[in-house]
């Protein structure tokens, strides 16, 4: 997998928000509300547990399987694109299982459940209610970090602060505790009970005129490697202002998606390098070969014959500089090696000491071989890299150098 990260100044989609402060929300079933009513007497062992004492691996599976399918939250993750991205559902749903199995076995959760002697109500609504939501929150969090705090913060807000109230009381108790979060209506505590509401596309258009807000950068969190983005002062303002342009009341998952539209939010997306096999349409992406091919690998060849050809016919005109004579050319070799190639890089008096001559000779040396070097005349860097790789290659060769790096001459 690669990793990408974009600047997302869009609203989040729908189905992403909806994975987030919804389940804690649920209605628990009979048993687990009472779970000593269901229990049942000591000896007498529920399917779970005949499952979990007789190691019916294929059995536990399949009950897996069946609570990752009914649960609301997996079905808005699959639709968020944070299971198996490019496969088919029912493959996604078995991998989740095949997860959940793995992390209920790695933390002894089967164990524990005997130890306890736990009903099915009991066991189940461990498993849906906080194994499995667990699992699923903190894929969210790795793959929507900042979405998922903003999305937390602007519930806490809105619940917690004396300028929003709900619009959606219907007068039934039951309803008011049970209903989900996410589909919880909020407004203004100043508009009145009976205030219409407005479509998504509506609410959209009329909140354009929101300026997206300026990113805060200071860090924050226990480690502080997260930045804190926009501070909760300025984030409950941007709400009030996003429901006063909408002149509406606003769901809290259609809420949290205009809110996080008008903020500079960066989060990392996981993108696969290989695509479905069974999508002809698509498009594949295959790893870079780091290896030349074979016209890489004649223009390489082609160009370190021409960087030999330059080594000859440069070290000609150094000979023909000082008129064939072996012992000048020895040295004006060794002030090219001390002076220009060699890796020690001394000064021109170190280089005039070690090779026993005058500084003035060495200066003498230097002008006759930068002669040689501008008459080359390279068109290219590359040219004349090859170049130098291939003349310090040759003269390490020609020069001499002594246990004490003295040249021979």
């Amino acid at each position: 997998m690669a990793a990408t990260s974009t600047n997302r100044n869009h609203p989040v989609d729908n189905e992403m928000t909806r994975a987030t402060n919804e389940t804690s929300h649920e209605p628990e079933t009979a048993g687990a509300a009472n779970p000593s009513a269901d229990r049942p007497p000591r000896g007498q062992h529920s399917p779970w547990g005949d499952s979990l004492r007789r190691s019916e691996v294929t059995r536990l599976w399949a009950d897996l399987h069946r609570i990752v399918c009914s649960h609301p939250l997996v079905r808005a993750s699959h639709s968020a694109g944070l299971l198996v991205e490019g496969g088919e559902k029912g493959n996604a749903y078995a991998d989740l299982t095949q997860e959940l199995f793995v992390t209920l076995l790695s933390k002894a959760r089967f164990q524990h459940y005997l130890d306890t002697e736990m009903t099915d109500a009991e066991i189940e609504c461990e498993i849906g209610q906080i194994e499995l939501t667990n699992l699923l929150t903190a894929e969210l969090r790795k793959r929507h970090p900042e979405s998922y705090r903003l999305a937390r913060r602007i519930s806490t807000i809105i619940q917690s602060s004396a300028n929003f109230r709900r619009f959606d009381h219907s007068g039934a108790e039951g309803d008011e505790i049970h209903r989900r979060l996410a589909d919880r209506v909020y407004g203004l505590s100043e508009w009145p009970a009976g205030k219409p509401r407005r479509n998504m596309q509506e609410l959209e258009q009329r909140i354009q005129m929101i300026p997206v807000r300026q990113r805060d950068t200071r860090m924050v969190g226990c480690t502080g490697d997260a930045q804190i983005i926009i501070s909760n002062t300025d984030l409950e303002d941007l709400i009030i202002s996003i429901l006063e342009s909408a002149d509406s009341p606003i769901d809290v998952r259609s809420l949290r998606s205009l809110v996080i539209s008008r903020l500079p939010v960066m989060d990392i997306y996981l993108v696969p390098l290989g695509g479905d096999d069974s999508d002809e349409g698509g498009r594949g992406f295959e790893p870079v070969d780091g290896r030349e091919n074979p016209e890489q690998d004649l223009l390489r060849r082609e160009a370190e014959h021409e960087a030999g050809g330059c080594v000859d016919q440069f070290l000609q005109g150094l000979h023909l500089s000082v008129r064939g004579k072996t012992k000048q050319y020895d040295r004006i070799l060794g002030v090219l090696w001390y002076c220009y190639l060699s890796p020690d890089h001394i000064t021109q008096l170190e280089a005039a000491a070690r090779l026993g001559v005058s500084d003035s000779l060495v200066s003498d040396y230097r002008r006759r071989i930068e002669q040689q070097l501008r008459a080359l005349a390279f068109t290219e860097i590359e040219q004349a890299r090859r170049f130098e790789a291939a003349l310090r290659q040759r003269v390490r060769t020609l020069v001499l150098v002594s246990d004490e790096e003295v040249v021979t001459v």
